[in-house]
């Protein structure tokens, strides 16, 4: 166990102002407060605190954070209140302490949809402040270092929320080292067979390659002082969890794989970089395709480095990473990094150098990238959908491409030109319309490559499709559709909702206007006057309610008066087929007389002796059409573009190719299934029969499929001549006033 002393001493190492009296004083109030408490192994419990302080300080960190990480337990797990730290140890470390506290509450390993709500509760409570985040990296460390204590169902459990979040989450702040040592530590507890396995291959490989790191390490260095560069160069063996995921990303072999050992050049300043560059590709073989220049385009984590593979001795493939000592600096830890300067910064009152000329940025993109993930996640609904998204967006490596303007756009590996129109601007994403890539017009699915340019074509009167959804990659442009989507439903149900309300104040002598509407929120529990329309449209609010509302002084508003009933004679429904102008075929014949059955569907590719039926929509001329085979009951036609024939993905045997073949002289009617939504008004149905009728449309069926207040939803059975005629039909009736909306209902 680290001693007291050690851990100031190596605070005092790199951070010289270090408030040293604080630091003992959180160290000896930490270690009281815990007291006799014992972990799972049986150790004293102010071990674990003061090992997650030790942690920190191999990460440079302040010594706010080093007394934050002394003290992260004691309010959970102690008598110490809130105002006890603020009082010993200030606001700030108070604060960091609370924050911790809180997400420890969270027990982010339970039901998936708990499991996303408290990690969207997570990420706000680091987003205030990233030393909270990376007090928690280190707690988690040490936990994965000691899991062996735990139960074998916990240890599984916490493992696995290790490998979905944690080390994808250190990968993304651009802590490297963390994220291989969490990967590993969990992989060991999740797979450990496949662990044991290639730990056993990589010792049998280390007496094959004996002195192969040496060897190379020496050769890189000669060539280098050669030719005058200052740099060290050092190699190591990539973790087991890094070679078994790549072994089975590209199912190859161990041995297969060229980048087991990766070796590193670290130089004093950028030029230096290319120059190293230069001597090792003279020197040596460059491998093709294996060449990445992070410095030109440094990741969304604020990565750094040259990338590229050689063939170097004894005909080795050695993979190579030059940079500066800044760049390792922030390559290995990251957000941590950041916060260790700007600290410094903050208290000296003027920029840290590093001494080499080099300024560390001020605020990271791995944090601005963590804060943009804080602002998705707040207009996110659906805390399901948000942790998927961001577990997306923590996985995936990037391409890089530019806009016209030579913007720079990093995306996820995989993404396509919707994800890269949301990454430039959310108004771009959902005006979209087209793309093109490198000046070819391209569909809007393709898959991006690293350096394509990217025109996106924009036209105000477009609006994101519900089914970008599922093609667009990034959370946010997921996020965004979805915001859209609902803002036109919303949109249409206002809309209705507005035609419904202005009837009713048109039918009482009044006069429509939101005003009116906005002065009787309270009344009716709504925040604004479209969230009245919208719950009108949407048969949540009755436009009744919101008269009484709008006039309480009014009094209860009276039915309107019925008109006469039409006397319904004994030819049941052929007499009012006669008061409304409507043809009915008789049972048994289609609309001229012609039998039904198979016989009368003119349709080629059909045996005769085979029974023919249409599927629940139906199908009309003009439609695309296939055939679905079912033994014993012949066959089934559907229109192509039905729904219902993915069910018959996986049978391709049963699909039939049918075309229609129809006879001119004598053509038939056909089955055709729509739906209305007509208001609930006197003689609106009877409307929607007169514009069927007066267009020679043949109802057979009508079925109410949702009645509320102000509005009705139903499904007309219709036989039509074709499509055509169908499409007639459906734009009469919504050129009638009663009528909201009239489609082809989908199957």
């Amino acid at each position: 166990m680290t001693r007291q002393y050690e851990l100031v001493e190596r605070v005092l190492s790199y951070q010289p102002t270090a408030d040293e009296a604080m630091l003992n004083r959180a160290y000896v109030y930490a270690m009281k407060a815990h007291g006799n408490q014992k972990r799972a192994s049986g150790a004293p419990y102010f071990s674990h605190p003061l090992e997650v302080a030790a942690i920190l300080a191999e990460m440079r960190l302040d010594d706010a954070t080093i007394a934050t990480a002394l003290l992260h337990d004691t309010i959970e797990d102690t008598d110490v209140t809130r105002g006890e730290i603020d009082t010993l140890f200030g606001a700030e470390i108070g604060t960091l302490v609370d924050g911790l506290t809180k997400i420890k509450k969270l027990d982010l390993v339970t039901k998936k949809a708990e499991q996303a709500e408290n990690f969207r509760k997570l990420l706000l409570a680091i987003s205030s402040d990233i030393r909270v985040l990376l007090v928690k990296f280190a707690d988690r460390l040490h936990n994965m270092r000691t899991l062996e204590h735990m139960e074998p169902a916990k240890r599984k459990i916490i493992a696995e929320e290790t490998m979905d979040i944690y080390a994808p989450l250190a990968g993304r702040m651009g802590m490297q080292w963390l994220r291989e040592e969490l990967e590993d530590l969990a992989f060991r507890w999740l797979n450990p067979n496949a662990y044991v396995t290639v730990v056993e291959r990589l010792k049998i490989l280390r007496v094959g390659n004996q002195g192969l790191i040496d060897e190379i390490e020496g050769e890189l260095t000669t060539k280098l002082k050669d030719a005058k560069v200052k740099g060290v160069v050092g190699g190591r063996e990539k973790k087991p969890y890094a070679i078994w995921s790549k072994m089975e990303r590209k199912q190859i072999s161990l041995e297969q794989l060229s980048d087991i050992y990766a070796f590193r050049i670290v130089v004093p300043k950028v030029p230096d970089c290319y120059h190293a560059l230069a001597v090792v590709h003279t020197t040596w073989h460059v491998v093709p395709g294996r060449f990445k220049d992070y410095i030109s385009n440094p990741k969304q984590n604020d990565y750094q480095s040259i990338h590229t593979t050689i063939v170097g001795p004894r005909h080795q493939r050695v993979e190579l990473q030059i940079r500066t000592e800044l760049m390792h600096s922030i390559a290995e830890y990251g957000v941590a990094a950041h916060a260790l300067y700007k600290d410094l910064e903050d208290k000296k009152g003027k920029n840290s150098k590093n001494g080499k000329g080099e300024v560390p940025s001020q605020d990271s993109n791995a944090y601005r990238w963590l804060r943009h993930l804080v602002g998705m996640l707040l207009d996110s609904d659906n805390p399901e959908e948000f942790l998927e998204h961001t577990k997306l967006e923590l996985f995936q490596d990037q391409v890089f491409c530019f806009t016209p303007k030579g913007r720079l756009i990093a995306l996820p590996r995989g993404a396509n030109s919707i994800d890269f129109a949301y990454a430039v601007h959310t108004d771009v994403g959902n005006t979209c319309v087209g793309a093109r890539i490198n000046g070819r017009p391209m569909p809007l699915a393709s898959a991006l490559r690293n350096g394509d340019e990217v025109e996106i074509m924009c036209s105000d009167a477009q609006e994101p499709p519900a089914a970008w959804q599922n093609l667009a990659v990034t959370g946010k442009a997921r996020s965004a559709i979805r915001r859209a989507t609902r803002d036109a439903v919303r949109a249409q149900y206002g809309d209705l909702g507005r035609e419904i309300l202005d009837r009713a104040f048109r039918r009482s002598g009044k006069t429509f206007s939101e005003e009116s509407i906005g002065e009787a929120l309270g009344r009716l529990s709504q925040k604004t006057a479209e969230d009245v329309m919208a719950a009108v449209g949407r048969g949540e609010l009755a436009s009744a309610d919101v008269m009484r509302a709008v006039f309480p002084e009014e009094g209860p508003q009276e039915p309107p008066k019925r008109r006469r009933k039409v006397k319904r004679t004994d030819e049941g429904w052929f007499g009012l087929r006669k008061v409304m102008g409507l043809k009915f075929r008789l049972p048994g014949t289609s609309g001229r007389g012609r039998p039904e059955g198979a016989g009368g569907i003119p349709i080629r590719g059909l045996r005769g002796d085979l029974p023919v039926n249409f599927a629940d929509g139906g199908a009309v001329p003009g439609d695309r059409i296939v055939g679905i085979l079912t033994p014993g009951q012949g066959i089934t036609i559907y229109p192509i573009h039905a729904d219902a024939l993915k069910a018959f993905d996986e049978e391709p045997e049963r699909w039939i190719d049918i075309t229609w073949d129809i006879d001119e002289d004598d053509p038939g009617r056909f089955p055709a299934k729509i739906a209305v939504t007509a208001m609930n008004e006197p003689m609106s149905l009877a409307q929607v029969a007169s514009v069927i009728g007066e267009a020679d449309g043949n109802i057979e069926n009508i079925k109410m499929t949702n009645r509320v207040a102000d509005y009705t939803e139903m499904l007309i059975d219709l036989e039509v001549w074709d499509v055509q005629h169908l499409n007639e039909i459906l734009a009469g009736l919504r050129a009638k006033d009663v009528v909201s909306s009239a489609a082809r209902a989908e199957y």
